[in-house]
C-alpha cells in the first residue's frame, strides 16, 4: 500500500510542478535507487576504520544550537565529523556538472546541497567539531588518511 501511495505522491508532485517528472521508467528506478545513507564509499570507509580500531557511531544527528547536522561517520567523544559526499550531490569541482535536463530543479537543488554543506561545516566548526569531508571518488587510503589525520 505504501508503494502506491508514494506513487500517488509523486505523480501528484510532477502534476503540481514541485519536481520534474522522470524521463523513464529506467531512469526512475535509477534516482529511486540513490541512497542517503550506507553508500559503497561510505561502507568502505566506516570498514576500514573499524579494522583499525576506531570506533564511531554513524548517520548519529548532532544537535546544535539552531540547526541539527546529520554526519555520515561521527566520532562523539573526539568531536570528529565525517562527511563521504557524492560527485553529483554535492558538486564535485573535478567530476560534478551542471544538468543538462530539467535543469530548472536540479541547479537549485543542487545549490542548496553545496549551502547546506558549507553551513553545516560551519556549526559544526562553531561548535567545536572538526569536519571532514570526503568525495566519493578518492581512494580508500587516502580518505582513511583524512580522518585518522583529525582524531586526536
Amino acid at each position: 500500500m505504501a508503494v502506491r501511495d508514494g506513487a500517488k505522491a509523486r505523480r501528484d508532485a510532477h502534476a503540481a510542478g514541485l519536481y520534474p517528472a522522470p524521463l523513464n521508467e529506467g531512469r526512475s528506478r535509477n534516482m529511486q535507487a540513490n541512497r542517503r545513507a550506507n553508500t559503497k564509499p561510505e561502507v568502505r570507509l566506516r570498514s576500514a576504520l573499524h579494522v583499525l580500531g576506531f570506533r564511531f557511531r554513524k548517520d548519529f544527528v548532532v544537535k546544535l544550537a539552531g540547526a541539527r547536522v546529520r554526519p555520515d561517520i561521527v566520532f562523539t567523544r573526539r568531536k570528529v565529523a565525517v562527511f563521504v559526499d557524492g560527485c553529483f550531490w554535492h558538486v564535485c569541482p573535478l567530476h560534478g556538472r551542471q544538468p543538462t535536463t530539467n535543469e530548472w530543479y536540479w541547479a537549485p537543488k543542487l545549490r542548496r546541497n553545496m549551502e547546506r554543506d558549507r553551513r553545516a561545516d560551519e556549526l559544526l566548526t562553531e561548535a567545536g567539531w572538526s569536519v571532514v569531508r570526503i568525495w566519493e571518488h578518492e581512494s580508500l587510503e587516502s580518505a582513511v588518511d583524512l580522518v585518522t589525520q583529525k582524531l586526536p
